[in-house]
């Protein structure tokens, strides 16, 4: 199981990005992919959640909105679109998966991905 994150970058409040995450040896009609992120100096945490049927939960309310997790089974990939991003943004965001029997409410994650770095600043 592999996990790749990209399409972070620099932006300037307001603005917006799209994440990817290409993942192999996976099934997404049978895995849930969560994207979290981790602050520098703070703990990781949830963002988003995209389950094996496509539903989604967002970890934090106040990121409904301006978040937006999607995915595109035939090319292996969830994306998270977000916009009027905010310099608290800033963070390196993982994706991962809680594995085969896992959903977007398990405690745990078996699998992540790299990470990709975020900057929110003017």
């Amino acid at each position: 199981v592999q996990l790749q994150a990209s399409g972070g970058g620099s932006v300037q409040p307001g603005g917006s990005l799209r994440l990817s995450c290409v993942v192999s040896g996976v099934n997404l009609d049978y895995w849930a992919i969560g994207w979290f992120r981790q602050a520098p100096g703070k703990e990781r945490e949830g963002v988003v959640c995209i389950s094996n049927s496509g539903s989604t939960l967002y970890y934090d309310d106040s990121r409904k909105g301006r978040f937006t997790i999607s995915r595109d089974v035939a090319k292996n990939t969830v994306y998270l679109q977000m916009n009027s991003l905010r310099p608290e943004d800033t963070a390196v965001y993982y994706c991962g998966t809680p594995g085969i029997a896992g959903t977007c409410r398990s405690p745990e994650y078996d699998y992540w991905g790299q990470g990709t770095l975020v900057t929110v600043s003017s």
